[in-house]
């Protein structure tokens, strides 16, 4: 699927919104409810193989020093410690995090390889 510049332009808008409502302290069930109408709008289906490829895939990784874990949302998101993808990039913007109950952000990286990770 093909964005004109002016559509991109408006989900990256919406996607800083949501990011603004969550330092605003938004509650988490708003927040959600957010990421995933930005996906749907982006043309991500509502059902989905669990690990199979997507359109986008939006994620609440953490939210200040909450910890939660429900049926909708577990913070922090499970498994972003295993997750280089994640802790590489995040580690750059925001070395110092501390993720509730997990560590800081740059030590957690620090522990992942590399592997299969792409410097674009």
């Amino acid at each position: 699927m093909r964005w004109e510049a002016q559509e991109a332009r408006r989900h990256l808008a919406r996607a800083a919104a949501v990011a603004r409502a969550a330092a605003a302290r938004v509650p988490r069930p708003a927040l959600l409810e957010e990421l995933k109408t930005i996906e749907k709008a982006m043309g991500r289906p509502e059902s989905h193989a669990h690990w199979g490829p997507r359109i986008i895939d939006l994620d609440l990784l953490a939210l200040g020093i909450e910890r939660s874990s429900d049926q909708r949302l577990t913070l922090p998101h499970p498994g972003i410690v295993e997750r280089n993808f994640v802790l590489y990039p995040l580690a750059e913007i925001a070395p110092d995090l501390d993720l509730p109950g997990l560590g800081r952000v740059a030590d957690l990286a620090a522990v992942l390889t590399t592997e299969g990770l792409t410097v674009l």
